[in-house]
């Protein structure tokens, strides 16, 4: 269940290998390249709706996104004024227990 399942190899002939031309020869006849079958691999085919579809869920995807990162940016702002805030309140009473001794 959990194996992998692989596609057949395709059909392709191997490339040619070129020889490098020690002396001048005649042109050798050769034959044509017999054509490769047509792949048994299931074509994708773009229609207009699937076309919107897919344009429709990147754009969710790049909202979502935007979104979550906005909103961490967000916390991360909130997060770093309170901190200040605290460190102004914490600075002012050492400032005032000092004057008072």
């Amino acid at each position: 269940m959990f194996t992998p399942k692989y596609p057949t190899p395709d059909t392709a002939p191997p490339p040619a290998v070129l020889q490098p031309e020690t002396a001048v020869q005649a042109p050798a006849v050769q034959n044509p390249a017999p054509v490769a079958p047509a792949s048994n691999r299931p074509m994708v085919q773009l229609t207009p709706g699937t076309a919107i579809a897919l344009v429709g869920g990147g754009t969710a995807v790049v909202l979502v996104v935007g979104a979550v990162l906005v909103s961490l940016l967000l916390a991360v702002a909130i997060t770093g004024v309170s901190v200040a805030v605290t460190a102004v309140v914490l600075r002012s009473l050492v400032k005032d227990m000092h004057k008072h001794r």
